[in-house]
């Protein structure tokens, strides 16, 4: 059983410009798990992150909020969080004698860099975890095996249209040749936890050049090979 007190029960929608749609949503969890969020076109805007006690923008660049108004943002999600606790108290003590064993969903997860790769340019590794119920993964990277999970970020957990969520775990990296990179993403829904590599293995020019010139003679051998083979047959099976 997925017990949410009232995920996404204050989600409002607003126009914007006629061609985007904004949402505000509130996730109070059973579990004690309190997320507010706004989303534009589906993607995540802004969150309040509470232990920062700050509003993280995230909007896309073509959207413009006002930035004067986010200690009021923040204040209206400190209330939404006030009003989650004593929620999950009053659900807890309602369901008290009805809980069944809670369905639990393992997460998927993806790694891949926001921009094309360059040695000593700086880019993003974003860590995509999609797919788990309930709303708590714990997420940690590594360089070279070694952590550096102190450089990455997380975004909250946003739902998915089958109860399921999803989260963003972002590492900045200045990426040189031969770094491996890892993230491993813990969830009590699984036995062991899921961990994915990234490497930079970027070739020279002379090195792409090579590869090229190898790959386009060889080619040219197996089709004189298929050429000759073809002739053969023909030669045998004539009439």
């Amino acid at each position: 059983m997925k017990l949410c007190v009232f995920a996404l029960s204050l989600a409002f929608n607003y126009a914007l410009c006629n061609s985007h749609e904004l949402h505000y949503v509130v996730g109070c969890f059973y579990n004690g798990t309190v997320d507010v969020i706004y989303e534009v076109d589906g993607d995540l805007a802004l969150y309040a992150d509470f232990q920062n006690n700050v509003i993280v923008f995230t909007v896309p660049p073509y959207i413009h909020f006002d930035t004067g108004s986010y200690p009021n943002i923040f204040r209206n999600a400190l209330k939404a969080k006030k009003s989650c606790l004593v929620a999950q108290t009053i659900a807890k003590e309602i369901l008290k004698d009805t809980e069944t064993p809670e369905v639990q969903d393992p997460p998927e997860s993806i790694l891949y860099p926001t921009d094309e790769v360059e040695t000593g340019v700086e880019n993003h590794l974003i860590c995509f975890v999609n797919r788990f119920y309930p709303p708590r993964v714990k997420v940690t990277w590594t360089k070279n095996n070694r952590p550096v999970s102190d450089a990455a970020s997380t975004s909250p957990y946003m739902p998915n249209n089958d109860q399921t969520f999803h989260c963003f775990s972002t590492l900045t990296i200045t990426p040189e040749q031969g770094d491996v990179y890892s993230c491993t993403v813990e969830h009590s829904a699984l036995d062991t936890p899921i961990t994915r590599i990234w490497d930079v293995d970027l070739k020279s020019h002379e090195d792409l050049a090579l590869d090229l010139y190898c790959g386009g003679g060889l080619t040219v051998a197996f089709v004189g090979v298929a050429v000759g083979t073809f002739l053969i047959i023909k030669g045998r099976y004539r009439h």
